[in-house]
């Protein structure tokens, strides 16, 4: 437990408690939908219209919307996506998590050490937030080795060795192995490439389905990552050891999808669903607790506080260990999408 601790009803009346807490299937499977839809949507414009600016377009919105699935994945860890477990868990598996490769009873056990341990020594993502501030020539590289798919074939590289088990196991008990690691995954990724090459548009799987997976999604996993804990004011105080990031149109649209930018909001009260959390927000900013929750304006803005180390200071290579114990803490905890939420 962090050393500050702030109760729900510090700040929400049992009304307003009850009317947050409230969580609605319709909510979570139109949110599943509308995933769905654009990623339906980017690919027809580039069947319709291929040109590289439409290619560019479709691999961001696909990109943040593989994001978004991780992140409404994350909802149905917590047990927000139905008030119904059983559904909320098929939603979670099979429309949100398998597809990107994920596992949501997994990255539960990890997530929620996280959210007990918040910015505590035993944080198991306090790998994430750590090294930080950077100089900016270090975000440069790691931006390059995101934007190029170097950290996501890293990633998906170590997630496949991890469920084919050690070479030293029978073929017979490797096979096992991975059907129990990775078999729904890839049998809902074949359905999915099945599903583009009876609509005549195989090519979109590799080109619009895992280019995105292994690119932007990376990219603004980072940013996201950052944005939640790095370079927070005080890692004991619930209100300022996370951080709500204030996004435009834009940025909901490319980086920070489905209310994830309210992370505050999610670590106070982590049972409430993420499309309830700007009542939250508002809620909190009215209260007596508003001077001292740490809330920054964009993500242009925590990006300039995470990269404030002078370049003077940079040491290429440094954070080579972090960065390999990160990944390996997100193949513990079965998260492609490098831990945090």
């Amino acid at each position: 437990m962090t050393a500050l601790r702030i109760r729900a009803r510090d700040f929400l009346t049992e009304d307003q408690l009850a009317d947050v807490r409230r969580r609605s299937t319709a909510k979570g499977v139109a949110l599943i939908a509308h995933a769905w839809v654009l990623i339906v949507a980017a690919i027809a414009l580039v069947a319709w219209w291929p040109n590289p600016l439409t290619y560019l377009l479709a691999v961001g919105i696909i990109g943040s919307r593989q994001l978004g699935l991780a992140i409404l994945m994350h909802d149905g860890a917590h047990g927000c996506l139905s008030g119904d477990e059983k559904i909320n868990l098929t939603l979670s598996q099979w429309f949100c998590a398998y597809p990107i490769f994920a596992e949501t009873r997994a990255y539960r056990r990890y997530h929620l050490q996280h959210h007990a341990r918040t910015q505590q020594e035993d944080d198991p993502d306090l790998i994430l937030s750590a090294p930080f501030p950077i100089t900016k020539l270090s975000y440069r590289r790691k931006f390059v080795r995101d934007i190029t798919g170097q950290t996501g074939y890293q990633q998906r590289k170590a997630q496949l060795l991890n469920a084919l088990g050690p070479t030293q196991w029978p073929l017979k008990q490797r096979i096992v192995h991975f059907r129990e690691k990775l078999g729904p995954q890839f049998a809902v990724n074949a359905l999915l490439f099945a599903a583009m090459a009876a609509a005549g548009v195989w090519w979109a799987y590799p080109l619009l389905w895992l280019v995105p997976l292994l690119t932007w999604m990376m990219v603004i996993t980072r940013i996201r990552n950052i944005a939640e804990h790095a370079v927070v004011p005080d890692s004991s105080d619930p209100l300022r050891n996370t951080r709500t990031t204030h996004a435009n149109f834009l940025e909901r649209l490319f980086i920070a999808p489905y209310y994830v930018n309210y992370h505050l909001e999610h670590h106070l009260l982590f049972y409430v669903p993420c499309y309830n959390l700007p009542k939250v927000h508002r809620i909190l900013s009215e209260s007596r607790h508003r001077e001292r929750m740490e809330v920054q304006p964009s993500y242009l803005a925590v990006l300039k506080l995470a990269t404030g180390k002078p370049d003077h200071e940079d040491r290429p290579g440094q954070l080579v260990n972090s960065a390999r114990r990160a990944r390996a803490g997100v193949e513990v905890g079965a998260d492609p999408t490098s831990g945090g939420f």
